[in-house]
């Protein structure tokens, strides 16, 4: 087959040519681009498994370039026209806001996993303009306060970024304006790509190839597995002509020095102390690596401190917020958050489905912006999600260290549930990537000393290994249980400033 233009490793063009034959079974060939209708059994579930910098996100970007030039069509979960039965469809995946964000930003049209799940309804008027943005319709819509230079504006950035309510958005419009509610899936899809599938547990993994006949994962086999799932990943169990192994480390030609420490984990002979000594020799080399002397406050409101045991990320928490003069009984504008999940009884389920399908799903990383309207609502930037300003009722939790209950600041009577975000566990930054991480040195030294090990590897190794790898651009390596000063007020500036639509979840029905 002919491989694209892009320069291809040995094992990348191994496994683009496994994945070309694997579609090509389901009815799509990439060669000539021949689509047939879809079949309900498709070609299963295949994997491209590799640790960081081996390539796997540029083969993803690859193939999806691939797969839409032959005319197959992208399921983005923001919106799908009523087009027939027969097309072939791609969704590409990720597990969370964050993962998802990182693909996007790499021109990857990628979704959550939670989001594809559920459809948005649109306001009629609405769906007509999102029709003729998609090309569904060839009928230019006429929608009162919408001029035509707006329309041109719109269509221009369709053209550009694919997506109906970023277009929306960017034209002044709120996610309430023209979204009315959201539905269940009601049918399966075509071709899905997972990536950060490491993170995917077993019922999730069942969920997915239920929805998609052919399946293709992305993952690293050396991150920490989900909780629960014996230190295995999903993909561990496929046969091994399904897994697709990435050895090569490409951005390592870059001479990147963070990859080249998460790489040096994999000697079996190196111990906790040796790999302190590198990681300081290399801030003396790059300043890509810090040694850092303390936490760096300023850092913590947008990229938490990643560490390992509750007790440290409480009392980080707590730390963060006395430098800041937080009252006990209230949130500071520009205070990072996590959402823990959504605390509704089964009769609130489509407003349920309003909050998740905003991005508001168990982990998703959240600015807190102010108080909504009415008491216990929130205004929350939500990290990562396509349409990140949501106003929403909360209940926010802030441990104390030595105290089981949590302080609650203040609460609606049940909504979106969240914990604070200056510190989070290395398990829960699975799936994300800031440009700056800092890694509390002293819990890794603590996992160390433990002797545990998961899945045939020391846990401090795994843990590292994970930590480091969220760094997109420095890695910074606290050695000591010291907290620096801030250097400015927190703020919002840093966010968009559009206004916030407004969910409306009360405790009863209407």
């Amino acid at each position: 087959m002919t491989v694209p233009a892009l320069t291809f490793s040995d094992d990348q063009a191994t496994a683009y040519d496994s994945v070309t034959e694997m579609l090509r079974k389901a009815g799509v060939n990439l060669d000539d681009g021949l689509l047939i209708p879809p079949r309900s059994d498709g070609a299963g579930v295949a994997a491209v498994i590799g640790k960081a910098g081996s390539g796997k996100t540029l083969l993803l970007a690859e193939l999806y370039k691939a797969l839409a030039e032959a005319g197959v069509e992208v399921v983005s979960g923001d919106y799908e026209s009523r087009r027939k039965s027969d097309r072939r469809t791609l969704a590409i995946l990720a597990p969370t806001n964050k993962a998802a964000s990182v693909l996007r930003l790499r021109g990857v049209p990628a979704t959550t996993i939670h989001r594809i799940l559920y459809t948005p309804v649109y306001d009629p008027e609405y769906e007509k303009l999102a029709d003729w943005l998609a090309g569904s319709v060839e009928e230019r819509p006429v929608i009162e306060d919408l001029s035509d230079e707006t329309l041109d504006r719109a269509a221009a950035l369709y053209k550009a970024n694919k997506s109906i309510p970023g277009t929306l958005a960017a034209i002044g419009l709120r996610g309430s304006d023209f979204i009315t509610g959201w539905k269940r899936r009601e049918g399966p899809l075509d071709i899905g790509f997972v990536d950060e599938s490491s993170m995917l547990d077993d019922r999730q993994f069942e969920d997915l190839k239920e929805i998609f006949p052919t399946l293709l994962l992305f993952g690293d086999p050396a991150q920490l597995a989900p909780v629960n799932q014996s230190g295995s990943m999903v993909f561990d169990a496929l046969p091994e002509p399904r897994k697709l192994m990435l050895s090569r480390i490409h951005r390592q030609e870059a001479d990147n020095p963070i990859l080249d420490l998460a790489h040096a984990l994999a000697d079996p002979d190196l111990r906790f102390e040796d790999f302190e000594r590198m990681v300081e020799e290399k801030s003396r080399q790059d300043d890509r690596v810090v040694w850092g002397q303390r936490v760096e406050v300023d850092l913590m409101a947008r990229s938490p401190v990643l560490v390992w045991r509750n007790v440290t990320r409480i009392r980080l928490i707590n730390a963060f917020r006395t430098v800041y003069g937080a009252p006990e009984d209230a949130l500071l504008p520009g205070e990072p958050l996590i959402c823990d999940g959504i605390e509704l009884p089964l009769k609130h389920r489509k407003r349920r489905l309003d909050l998740e399908a905003r991005g508001l799903i168990k982990g998703a990383q959240v600015v807190y912006l102010g108080p909504g309207r009415k008491p216990g609502f929130s205004r929350l930037h939500v990290i990562g999600a396509e349409d990140p300003q949501v106003s929403a009722a909360s209940i926010v939790k802030i441990e104390k260290p030595e105290e089981e209950e949590p302080f609650i600041p203040f609460a609606a009577r049940m909504g979106a549930t969240f914990l604070h975000g200056a510190a989070v566990t290395i398990h829960k930054a699975q799936g994300s990537q800031w440009d700056t991480v800092q890694v509390f040195a002293p819990d890794l030294f603590a996992a160390a000393r433990t002797g545990r090990v998961e899945a045939g590897q020391p846990l401090w190794k795994r843990l590292a290994y994970v930590a480091i790898t969220r760094a997109q651009e420095r890695l910074i390596w606290v050695v000591r249980n010291r907290l620096a000063k801030p250097t400015m007020p927190l703020s919002t500036e840093d966010l968009r400033a559009a206004p916030a639509a407004a969910l409306e979840l009360e405790g009863e029905e209407p």
